[in-house]
């Protein structure tokens, strides 16, 4: 039954029997199969059918609701059951947005030292998606903005307040500065992060509180685009601190911290709200406050 509810959750997700058979690794008749199944043991109809896939029936959209909460109280289930024998083990799902990757390795790093038999798979995503993935239990946590978005019924552990510099080459004629702000980057080679981003969103705030349009001429939703573009001509990024200086390290870049612009925003770790926490989860936020800390 738990295989079949987890075929109608990739089902409502993909929207294609081809696309979701191929996530969860089967051939596209056993999933079809496995939802007709599914449907005769409910005796509602839950797929709308075609010649290709039309939704969810209101019966189908409550099973779906049903089901996540089913699958996530399973694998809880059997969160703890290979605990009670094995201890910590497994591994974690992480979506992360692109600024806070550095955290995320952090985080990982610190967890894996004293849980060393529990890995973790890192995926860069944006804020939504982090969102839709943790409700779709396609990850396990998230990090991620926490006073950006409405996060539902999350369990939060800030981890920092992202702040602002500007990345430019080392012989730019702001690299000498001791700060800028935003306002003096009118005019400049801007290359910044995809409007899909919420970190340029962010950022576009700030450029509109300034009386300014950002014109960046390179978008990229990879904040490593953004850092080779200022290393090889005459462009300018903005980026979080923490994560300028990481990606600046051993390149001609100079970091100019920016003032003004809006409250800086808090990144934290994001689960849905569990009494309790898997123990695994459990672990997970006691390393998240140990690194806030």
């Amino acid at each position: 039954m738990i295989g079949k509810l987890e075929m109608l959750i990739a089902l409502a997700k993909e929207r294609h029997f081809g696309r979701a058979a191929e996530t969860l690794g089967i051939t596209q008749p056993t999933l079809s199969t496995g939802i007709k199944q599914l449907e005769e043991h409910l005796g509602v109809k839950l797929v709308l059918r075609g010649s290709r896939f039309g939704g969810l029936t209101p019966e189908g959209e409550r099973a779906l609701e049903l089901a996540r909460g089913i699958v996530r109280e399973t694998r809880r289930l059997q969160d703890e059951m290979r605990f009670s024998r094995k201890g910590l083990s497994g591994q974690i799902r992480l979506a992360v947005i692109p600024t806070a990757l550095t955290w995320a390795s952090g985080l990982a790093t610190r967890f894996n030292a004293a849980h060393p038999n529990v890995g973790f798979l890192i995926l860069s995503r944006t804020s939504a998606e982090v969102l839709e993935m943790i409700g779709n239990l396609e990850v396990d946590a998230g990090i991620s903005y926490l006073d950006n978005e409405p996060l539902g019924r999350m369990a939060v552990q800030p981890l920092y307040r992202e702040k602002y510099t500007l990345v430019c080459h080392k012989n730019h004629a702001l690299a000498g500065r001791d700060s800028v702000h935003w306002r003096d980057l009118a005019g400049l080679n801007l290359c910044l992060l995809s409007p899909d981003m919420q970190n340029r969103r962010i950022i576009n705030r700030n450029f509109h509180d300034a009386g300014l349009t950002p014109n960046a001429m390179i978008e990229s939703n990879s904040t490593v685009v953004l850092v080779s573009n200022v290393v090889s001509g005459d462009w300018v990024t903005v980026l979080p601190t923490d994560l300028a200086r990481f990606l600046s390290t051993g390149h001609p870049l100079r970091m100019v911290p920016l003032d003004g612009g809006v409250t800086a925003h808090s990144v934290g770790l994001l689960a849905p709200h569990q009494e309790p926490q898997t123990p695994v989860l459990a672990a997970l936020y006691q390393a998240a406050r140990g690194l806030a800390e």
